[in-house]
């Protein structure tokens, strides 16, 4: 059955379509010995030759896994770094290696991660119009003032566009010579190093960031570095 190229690499587990396009763009891909570069390209799977770094892709799509990991801090939440540095994917055993990472979580961030090889389900989690909401748990320098909460709660105006609405709930206070609050934030975005950018807007820079919970799947008990199979309910829910 013919089909859009990338929602066949998609769905074989290469990629998200989003990065299943840059690599079509790149010229990575090949269908019956002739390299394509236009995202509209077609094929049929079954009876198609798709080629992708030289590799025949594999005529039986692959079993879906969905893990959920807790990612510590000093990792980065991709496939691979040039920098060398370690990924989520050196956390995981070899069987769980052809995963990859739904959206990013920051290199100095720790918390919840989702990784899969189901292109259609991380193109669903990553597209804006579902708004899946992410709690954060944030510690901030200062004491930010009611004013500040209620401006980070109904939206900011960052990079020349304003922020949804979000929740943005004091959880803990700490007078000392240098005071600090640790804040709970769900948003329903997820716009590149968002907290941090408008934390600092704020004026109330990050000290620490964990993500706890993607819509109401918690990492709570998992321990930093661990990961798990999600459910077949919480797949459902997500």
């Amino acid at each position: 059955m013919l089909d859009r190229l990338q929602k066949i690499l998609s769905r074989y587990g290469l990629a998200s379509r989003r990065e299943a396009e840059q690599i079509i763009l790149s010229g990575r891909v090949w269908i019956n010995g002739k390299q394509i570069r236009e995202l509209g390209t077609k094929a049929d799977p079954d009876r198609d030759r798709i080629e992708v770094d030289g590799k025949l892709l594999q005529t039986k799509a692959p079993e879906f896994i969905y893990l959920l990991i807790n990612k510590p801090m000093g990792v980065v939440s991709t496939c691979d770094d040039p920098q060398g540095r370690k990924t989520v994917l050196d956390l995981l055993p070899s069987p769980y290696k052809q995963v990859y990472p739904v959206g990013r979580l920051d290199y100095n961030s720790s918390g919840a991660l989702i990784l899969t090889n189901d292109g259609e389900f991380a193109n669903y989690l990553m597209h804006p119009r579902h708004h899946v909401a992410k709690t954060y748990e944030v510690w901030v320098k200062d004491i930010p003032s009611r004013q500040t909460l209620k401006q980070w709660q109904e939206g900011v105006l960052l990079e020349g566009k304003m922020t949804l609405p979000a929740t943005v709930q004091i959880q803990q206070i700490e007078h000392s010579q240098h005071p600090k609050t640790r804040l709970q934030i769900i948003l329903s975005e997820g716009r590149n190093r968002q907290i941090r950018k408008v934390a600092e807007q704020l004026g109330h820079p990050v000290l620490a960031l964990h993500r706890r919970a993607i819509a109401s799947i918690s990492v709570t008990s998992l321990k930093v570095g661990d990961y798990r199979l999600l459910t077949e309910q919480e797949i459902k829910n997500l």
